[in-house]
């Protein structure tokens, strides 16, 4: 195979892990080129929760700036039972000491943005569609549904769950249904219950719904039901919202009935056992298209991040591209595969509906939710951003492994 350093590298899909995997390797010196099916990028979506890790990654991305100006920072992360009745509360405020940097929460479309601001040049192109490739010792040539094609030294599949560039390598993808449904929406609010920084997770019997600040006076929120897969909402969707969590505690009615019924977004929950293989000879993959990991830790954007920053340290100076994506590929497999693990076992715990399930639920996290499930998340999930600030930190190492 033909070796030298890689320079212009095809990126499918614009979404956060395409954006920052540009934004990365573009400061790395390298030329990448995304290529977004849709004809405008996408600004829609609802919010995100971007735990420290994610923060200090947007840092080392040179954008973590942007982002805090609009971005609530968190101090408290609370976890209650429908009734109101506290589970738990995690002093997440402490980690701006601990790390320098804080959790977050910020509307997808905002941290799109400033991604794609960010970026030198034009190197997005919309209406791309990519439909499938070949390579060979010398690169990569990607197909279009048009007819098109481009040509690259490297590919990136950062094209989702669903993603075309992984199904090529290794054929159709053996995603699986968590059996529950997520219904997302932001409600422009200004409420008592919920100062600047609020996050509040409510666990009722086989459903949820959560709720944090992404902007003053906008209030993003998700409930989660269990049902079948393949589903379509009939007229009435916020009614019916309401109806399911009619006499939860908190703000939960005042929050759906100010939601504009047309924003609601329906979606079925899905992920994927963790690969052993994310790639193959000059391509490999990134974000949700390598790793699906469900929402219930709040890390399938962050890991997105540092994915990208990973990715541009293997490759900015390697002689031998296809063996530096292996490397990425080994180091972010470690990473990823036990969050991905942890991810499902915490959406099917919040999916009981048996009436002793869940009382053992609420003794277990009453128990353990404030001290060994927040020192593992700290130690699992947030300590890894210490790889992007020694300077602050000069004795902490990484987690490389979690389980």
């Amino acid at each position: 195979m033909a070796l030298g350093r890689a320079r212009r590298v095809l990126i499918a899909g614009g979404g956060i892990g395409g954006l920052a995997a540009a934004l990365a390797l573009q400061r790395a010196g390298l030329e990448p080129v995304v290529f977004e099916r849709a004809e405008a990028l996408r600004d829609g979506g609802a919010g995100l929760h971007i735990w420290t890790n994610g923060v200090l990654a947007l840092d080392c991305l040179g954008v973590a700036g942007q982002v805090l100006e609009t971005a609530p920072a968190q101090q408290v992360a609370h976890f209650s039972t429908h009734r109101g009745e506290v589970l738990g509360a995690w002093p997440v405020g402490d980690f701006v000491e601990r790390y320098g940097a804080p959790t977050i929460a910020v509307e997808r479309s905002v941290l799109h943005g400033v991604l794609r601001e960010a970026l030198h040049g034009s190197p997005v192109r919309t209406g791309a569609h990519v439909m499938g490739f070949e390579q060979d010792e010398d690169g990569v040539t990607v197909r279009f549904a048009d007819g098109g094609s481009e040509r690259g030294d490297l590919l990136i599949g950062a094209d989702g769950i669903h993603g075309t560039v992984r199904d090529a390598l290794f054929g159709p993808a053996r995603n699986r249904y968590s059996g529950y449904i997520a219904w997302r929406g932001r409600s422009p609010l200004q409420h008592p219950d919920i100062p600047p920084g609020t996050f509040n997770a409510m666990f009722g019997p086989g459903t949820r719904f959560t709720y944090y600040d992404v902007a003053p006076g906008l209030v993003h929120w998700m409930s989660v039901a269990n049902g079948p897969a393949g589903g379509r909402d009939a007229p009435g969707v916020r009614e019916m919202l309401l109806r399911r969590h009619r006499g939860w505690g908190g703000p939960v009615a005042d929050i759906l009935a100010a939601t504009p019924e047309e924003g609601i977004i329906r979606g079925d929950v899905e992920g994927r056992s963790p690969e052993r293989r994310w790639g193959q000879g000059r391509v490999t993959l990134l974000g949700d298209a390598a790793h699906p990991i469900t929402f219930n830790i709040g890390q399938g954007a962050c890991q997105a991040l540092e994915d990208a920053l990973v990715l541009a340290e293997h490759l900015e100076h390697a002689d031998d591209p296809v063996a530096a994506l292996r490397r990425y590929e080994r180091e972010r497999r470690a990473r990823t595969a036990p969050l991905q693990r942890i991810a499902w076992r915490i959406g099917r715990m919040g999916a009981v509906r048996n009436p002793l399930l869940i009382r053992a639920r609420e003794a277990f996290m009453r128990k353990n939710w404030n001290t060994k499930a927040f020192a593992a998340a700290e130690k699992g999930q947030v300590a890894y951003g210490t790889r992007w600030a020694p300077a602050r930190h000069p004795a902490a190492t990484p987690a490389a492994t979690v389980d």
